[in-house]
């Protein structure tokens, strides 16, 4: 096995998994297995997309609240001795015209330079980490449909195996809080009827374009990730606490997804926050992902969505094994 960091970060978050991780022989991309042996886990709300999709540019303060993290992470990758690292950056960077300065702070930091990778490369990281372990199981039918759910964008993959088709769309809990409930830069409280009905259409448009390249209605198992979806099945769960344990390949019915939108989008500030298992830098953007969430499961019909913990930080490592070993062989 070889022992290696991946990280991930978003337009909300950033996120390390150090692992030692090995995969079978012939395993590349989205069809990869093997075995992964978690060593550290952790997330950091650093909201790095914000007011991008407004100004274009990534915010100073935005970069500085990342550029922390990722010297609080270079410390703990070399803690547990990990022998490679790959920095993956998503939506937010992806747009931004400012992304050199990020990309030349990171590579300060962490002595590599991030990967501002396409969205369909995020889909088939994001399958790979999430469908691993789910291999095997008869009690989810073929094909899966993979939905990660960020700050930004939503990835859409459908796939047995391997892929068969992916893509991304820009929408995501942040985007959608800022472009529809934040007026004179405060987040409605709650929104009005006209602003969830403006939401929901943006969404809307989103899945029939990622419906001209994925089949979403053919998926027979929709597999939810990230945050926004942990979220809703720990509430759907009332967890005492935000436990991974529990919430990893929960399953989730629409009603009750349907339920848990609805409250969230008629509650307040206060009441989010008082949630349990709601993190801090959650709580103004969690409606607009439960309502991503139900108009997905909406449009594809489906009765209930499987939590997966494991995401697109297991592909990452997954694929950083894999180069590892093909480099040995090479040696």
């Amino acid at each position: 096995m070889t022992r290696v960091a991946a990280v991930d970060c978003g337009t909300n978050s950033i996120r390390l998994l150090v692992a030692d991780a090995a995969v079978s022989e012939g395993a590349s991309g989205a069809g990869a297995t093997g075995e992964l042996v978690e060593l550290d886990r952790r997330m950091t709300i650093v909201r790095l997309g914000q007011g991008v999709d407004r100004t274009g540019r990534l915010a100073p303060e935005a970069l500085e609240r990342t550029f922390a993290a990722c010297r609080e992470y270079a410390a703990i990758i070399k803690e547990h001795g990990a022998e490679r690292l790959r920095f993956v950056a998503t939506s937010a960077s992806r747009d931004a015209e400012n992304r050199d300065e990020f990309v030349r702070g990171v590579l300060d930091i962490l002595g590599v330079e991030p990967e501002v990778i396409s969205g369909d490369q995020e889909a088939e990281f994001s399958f790979t980490g999430a469908t691993a372990e789910l291999k095997g199981r008869t009690d989810l039918a073929r094909p899966y449909l993979v939905v990660d759910i960020g700050g930004g964008s939503t990835e859409f993959v459908v796939g047995d195996e391997r892929v068969r088709a992916a893509r991304s769309v820009d929408v995501g809990c942040v985007r959608m809080t800022e472009r529809h409930l934040v007026r004179d830069g405060v987040v409605s409280d709650p929104p009005t009827e006209a602003q969830i009905a403006a939401m929901r259409a943006d969404i809307e448009a989103a899945l029939d374009l990622a419906e001209k390249t994925v089949p979403l209605r053919e998926a027979r198992t929709l597999v939810g990730l990230a945050g926004s979806v942990t979220t809703v099945s720990a509430i759907a769960q009332e967890l005492p606490a935000y436990d991974s344990a529990r919430i990893h390949h929960s399953r989730i019915s629409r009603d009750r997804v349907a339920e848990i939108t609805g409250w969230l989008l008629r509650s307040t500030h206060a009441e989010r926050a008082a949630i349990p298992s709601m993190h801090p830098g959650r709580v103004d953007v969690i409606g607009a992902g439960a309502l991503i969430l139900l108009t997905i499961m909406d449009r594809t019909a489906t009765p209930e969505i499987v939590v997966s913990e494991h995401d697109i930080l297991d592909g990452i490592a997954f694929k950083v094994a894999e180069e590892a070993e093909e480099g040995k062989k090479g040696d």
